[in-house]
């Protein structure tokens, strides 16, 4: 940890995610006609109270791999908090001009899964679903934890098969719509491509030329 100290600055930079929540809760409104992109698939998909708990291990899959990214390469932290970043600001562009929303089922009974879900419904209003911001930062830490050398075997397990659980949990807990998941998907793939793939590829040119000078 202590050739880490040189790299702490950069954990200044996850400051800006209590202002993309902030922008996403201003966004969160009916203020502007909503529309619901709901299929026959979507109907077919039960509603299951269970994963609520992977829906949840969300804030805490995000936050943990951004340190972790962070703590073993410092290039992927930066292009994984880049991807989450401008993935969010398309969504808020989009949220403005064509929100939608997904309807909730009534929840009946108790116990400790609806009492979650209770708990998610009266925290987050049905609202900014078109992309989703669950499954694009999901998805952006499965590709950038690709990029993570010498890594434990854990994580190489851990992060694919959690981050595909917080995904599909979206649909499962109605929070989201397949259009919704399958757009976030194109659309981090898309920024992965640039940040990665074309600025990797550009960097290391440069690097060349510099050295063949």
């Amino acid at each position: 940890m202590r050739n880490k100290k040189k790299d702490l600055p950069y954990l200044v930079c996850l400051l800006v995610m209590p202002v993309l929540g902030l922008v996403y809760t201003l966004l969160n409104t009916d203020t502007r006609e909503a529309v619901i992109l709901s299929t026959t698939l979507d109907e077919w998909i039960p509603f299951v109270p269970a994963f609520i708990v992977p829906y949840i291990c969300w804030y805490a899959f995000i936050l943990g791999y951004l340190f972790y990214f962070w703590y073993k390469n410092v290039p992927t932290f930066l292009k994984t908090l880049g991807i989450i970043v401008i993935g969010e600001l398309i969504c808020f562009v989009i949220y403005f001009y064509f929100q939608t929303t997904v309807p909730r089922p009534e929840l009946a009974g108790d116990g400790l899964f609806v009492d979650l879900v209770r708990m998610i419904y009266s925290h987050d209003q049905p609202y900014n679903a078109f992309p989703s911001i669950h499954v694009l930062t999901t998805f952006a830490i499965i590709l950038g934890n690709f990029n993570i050398k010498n890594k434990h075997p854990f994580h190489s397990a851990f992060v694919p098969i959690m981050g595909s659980l917080i995904i599909v949990s979206t649909l499962f807990v109605k929070q989201h719509y397949i259009l919704d998941m399958t757009s976030s998907i194109f659309l981090t793939v898309f920024i992965y491509g640039i940040l990665f793939e074309l600025y990797g590829v550009s960097a290391k040119k440069s690097k060349q030329a510099y050295l063949e000078e």
